[in-house]
């Protein structure tokens, strides 16, 4: 679901546009076995909204600067692969967020 470089997390993401809410549903898994982190966002997928609205949503979540976070692949598809920047100061920090949002939503 995310990979951890020296200065970055990989995050993998299957983005849902028109939700009726903004929300990180959970831990989800493709057709070949990838798994995937499961997101809503309200926005509209047109001229970048929906990306936007993705950038937000982990900014806000994971409490990294929006700046820090960038889509590096599948800008118009649904499975994305999406770059958090992390320091050594908001290393572990953005790491323990991520793993415990994860381990909760994954025994529901």
């Amino acid at each position: 679901m995310f990979y951890t470089g020296v200065h970055e997390i990989i995050l993998r993401v299957r983005l849902s546009p028109n939700a009726s809410r903004d929300e990180i549903e959970g831990p989800g898994q493709t057709a070949d076995g990838r798994q995937h982190l499961n997101i809503r966002v309200r926005a509209v997928p047109e001229k970048g909204k929906a990306n936007k609205a993705l950038t937000d949503l982990l900014s806000k979540t994971l409490a990294v600067a929006k700046r820090d976070i960038s889509i590096i692949k599948g800008q118009t598809s649904r499975l994305k692969s999406v770059s958090i920047r992390i320091d050594d100061k908001t290393r572990h920090t953005t790491l323990s967020l991520m793993e415990k949002f994860t381990d909760e939503r994954s025994t529901d």
